[in-house]
């Protein structure tokens, strides 16, 4: 781990016990600037991991329930006439955050949810012809409920190639719920947490996680498991360009958050479930026998040799 990140980890702890991993994967996603999809049930504790990660660091946190009527203005704001100025005036939707929770994103019409691709994307937003940056890091945490479709809408493949990681956070361990009893039955859980790094020096970090190098070997690795996703057989949209490019971004800041600053072959294996499973568009065939995409990363990263890489 490395140290400058050790007092992040170790607030988000305080919370969120027993899933050093998943915390791991999101401090990898808020290096690489990148955005989450997290599907898991309710209570597992999405929202709170979100609100830690924000405490923390000291970062303005929004969160913004989605529900089916919900607007795109209620996203990222609209324009108010001002009787005094005699004159519209925007004013910014909660998407003007660092930090931004899209509780249950999939229960929003696809019209609302396709409202936050450019900010996503760009890291910006545009309303009456006026584009508006929004402050780095912008990072998108969008949860959805695997088990209630019932009303939902599902993420066009566009937006989904915007989400650098999705992950799931799993129910505790038997000694993992015991010690969630035992330090939130009778507190709140963000109250113990505090902030350990400032903005600057968060930026700072980020810099340093790009600069991380990656061989050429390295990134022809990268590139066959992408290729190999578009020639599997149970695949019928495989791995795109920016699917490569986040995995490579992932792989970096895997690399750095271990301490180290180039990327070995490991990182990218650690990060391809991750970063890749999300962005295929399986085949009817592959449906119907019940495949998923999971097993189909699996099944590339055994068929692709890694490059040895030299110790530095």
């Amino acid at each position: 781990m490395n140290p400058k990140l050790a007092p992040v980890m170790a607030q988000i702890e305080q919370v969120i016990v027993g899933k050093q991993s998943v915390v791991e994967l999101f401090l990898v996603a808020l290096l690489s600037e990148g955005h989450v999809l997290l599907e898991d049930v309710p209570g597992t504790g999405k929202t709170m991991l979100a609100k830690a990660l924000a405490k923390s660091l000291a970062l303005p946190f929004r969160r913004l329930q989605f529900t089916p009527d919900l607007l795109p203005a209620d996203v990222t704001g609209s324009s108010v006439f001002n009787r005094q100025t005699n004159a519209f005036e925007f004013r910014p939707g909660p998407i003007f955050a660092q930090i931004l929770l899209a509780d249950e994103i999939n229960r929003a019409s696809p019209r609302t949810q396709s409202s936050l691709l450019e900010a996503m994307a760009e890291g910006q937003v545009s309303a009456d012809g006026t584009t508006y940056p929004l402050a780095r890091p912008f990072v998108v945490i969008a949860t959805e409920n695997p088990v209630e479709m019932e009303g939902t809408f599902p993420l066009p493949e566009a937006q989904l190639d915007r989400f650098l990681l999705r992950l799931e956070i799993g129910y505790p361990d038997p000694a993992g719920e015991i010690e969630v009893l035992r330090r939130h039955g009778q507190r709140e859980p963000l109250d113990q947490v505090t902030a350990v790094l400032g903005q600057e020096e968060l930026a700072a970090l980020i810099a340093e996680a790009r600069q991380v190098s990656a061989s050429d070997d390295v990134m022809a690795y990268v590139v066959e498991i992408s290729r190999q996703t578009r020639e599997h057989r149970d695949v019928q949209l495989g791995v795109s360009p920016r699917g490569s490019l986040s995995l490579l971004r992932a792989a970096r800041s895997h690399a750095f958050l271990e301490g180290r600053n180039y990327v070995l072959p490991d990182d990218v294996k650690a990060m391809a479930m991750a970063a890749l499973a999300h962005r295929l568009i399986l085949s009817p065939e592959a449906m119907v026998r019940s495949i998923s995409a999971q097993s189909v990363i699996q099944d590339v990263l055994g068929s692709v040799p890694a490059p040895v890489e030299q110790v530095r």
